[in-house]
């Protein structure tokens, strides 16, 4: 047995596993945490949340120099790309975050180990170090933060340099002409908004007949709308069969996704985003005998334990949204019950933000849910066309959609596109939290101009009564 005794070790240092290790030192616990990527901040950090979003940000200020400068009077000649510059820049955003949460393991006092971690006993874990060697440490608990990882699709071999996940997406070192995107979630959207803004011709195959899957409907559609003037294009109801890696490029097999006559066609560089997976691979699962859902996540309880007795589990290898967010607060609320608090967190008020340009947010429930739930709802609907700022802004495209019970007025679930929209839905996801109304929105005075004005309108426009539309 190792002589590095820990009240908790975490396996895994992404959002929910580094943030569970602050927490745990905070509440005076003697902390670990066994990362094996090199680098903290797990996917989010190193090749997801963080650097799409620095891409996402680049690729919009270099749309906004090409296509609407000029709109305000300010004129661009020679406009260029220099891609190595982007990417640098992308990269030191992730080194210097990823280097701000070594920072605070220091200042907490946990111990950052670095290497993959498994589970040969209760009590213990195994840690094959980066630098050659094992270590095993004794834990009285033990927090699986493990993560996630892209789904595969058959059929489609992903060599991360022609056929790539999100982790290729965000390191391609040219330019492709063009690029289909495999799956019309989140991932897709974002990164074929990217590239579609830097010059490539991208095209979205989306197995269903709608893009966003499980938000709402109209928002979606409406994002769709936006997203196709922007030079998206769509197949929806399409499914991939196949894909032929050549030198020139890669040949996929398209038909419809409830039968029909073939296709094919053509990309310098095909992005698959079907989703993603829990990641648990190479932990001991198994011969210990921790119960697994049929989809391989791990089952918790309340208090997030597994069936195993001082182990628990946390973020995206457990039910729930996989996001980032969600799996920081699953970590928080993990090590405080483990310190004997009274913490929760509900499932159904995680918010979720495309950051496309526009951005879709949502919160609660969606309209087809309710509809099908049975639950009698009223909605309020405010167009950004008729919010000042936007106007001034000259961002117009969207939408705000409050829908609360028709009975009690208790919002049920807010959806917005629009500019902002996944900073303007933080104070609708406070208000369901605290059990509130569309009329506490409509009743709370919002700062003018501002994106804002548009929820307390549609929260208005709920009862029927808004102003400025």
């Amino acid at each position: 047995m190792s002589d590095k005794q820990y009240d908790l070790v975490i396996i895994g240092g992404g959002p929910g596993g580094y943030v569970a290790a602050i927490r745990a030192a905070q509440l005076g616990m003697k902390t670990a945490c066994v990362e094996g990527r090199g680098a903290l901040g797990g996917t989010c950090l190193n090749v997801g949340c963080i650097p799409s979003k620095a891409l996402l940000q680049s690729s919009e200020k270099y749309a906004d120099a090409g296509r609407h400068f000029a709109d305000h009077g300010i004129k661009v000649e020679g406009l260029s790309l220099d891609l190595a510059t982007m990417m640098a820049r992308k990269d030191k955003v992730v080194k210097d975050l990823t280097g701000g949460i070594e920072f605070l393991f220091k200042k907490h006092k946990i111990d950052y180990i670095k290497g993959w971690g498994s589970i040969p006993a209760v009590g213990s874990v195994k840690v094959a170090l980066d630098g050659g060697g094992e270590e095993t440490l004794a834990a009285k608990r033990i927090l699986i933060a493990t993560g996630s990882e892209s789904t595969p699709l058959p059929g489609v071999n992903i060599d991360e340099k022609r056929v790539v996940t999100s982790t290729g997406a965000l390191a391609l070192e040219k330019l492709p002409g063009k690029m289909v995107v495999i799956g019309a979630g989140v991932i897709g959207l974002e990164m074929g908004s990217v590239w579609s803004r830097l010059g490539a011709e991208v095209t979205v195959v989306e197995f269903l007949d709608r893009i966003l899957p499980g938000m709402d409907g109209e928002i979606a559609k409406q994002s769709q709308r936006v997203l196709a003037k922007q030079g998206l294009k769509f197949k929806l109801a399409t499914k991939v069969t196949g894909a032929t890696n050549g030198k020139d490029g890669v040949t996929l097999t398209l038909e419809p996704a409830k039968g029909g006559e073939p296709e094919e066609i053509q990309s310098d560089v095909v992005l698959v985003s079907i989703g993603r997976r829990p990641f648990t691979e190479g932990l001991g699962l198994k011969e210990l005998g921790v119960a697994m859902t049929n989809r391989g996540f791990i089952e918790v309880d309340a208090d997030f334990r597994t069936s195993i007795e001082g182990i628990y589990a946390i973020g995206d290898c457990i039910p729930g949204p996989m996001l980032a967010h969600k799996a920081e607060e699953d970590g928080v609320v993990a090590v405080e019950r483990m310190a004997g608090q009274k913490s929760h967190i509900d499932y159904n008020l995680v918010p979720g933000v495309v950051y496309t340009w526009p951005e879709v947010a949502g919160v609660g429930k969606t309209e087809e849910q309710l509809k099908e739930a049975g639950v009698d709802y009223k909605a309020g609907k405010f167009p950004f066309t008729a919010n000042s700022r936007a106007r001034a802004v000259g961002d117009t495209d969207g939408v705000v959609k409050v829908l609360a019970d028709k009975r009690t007025d208790k919002v049920l679930g807010v959806h917005i596109v629009g500019p902002l929209a996944g900073d303007i839905l933080a104070e609708c996801v406070t208000v369901m939290e605290f059990g509130g109304t569309a009329e506490d929105i409509a009743r709370t005075c919002h700062a003018h101009p501002s994106m804002g004005e548009s929820v307390k309108e549609a929260a208005l426009a709920v009862d029927g009564r808004p102003i400025h539309v």
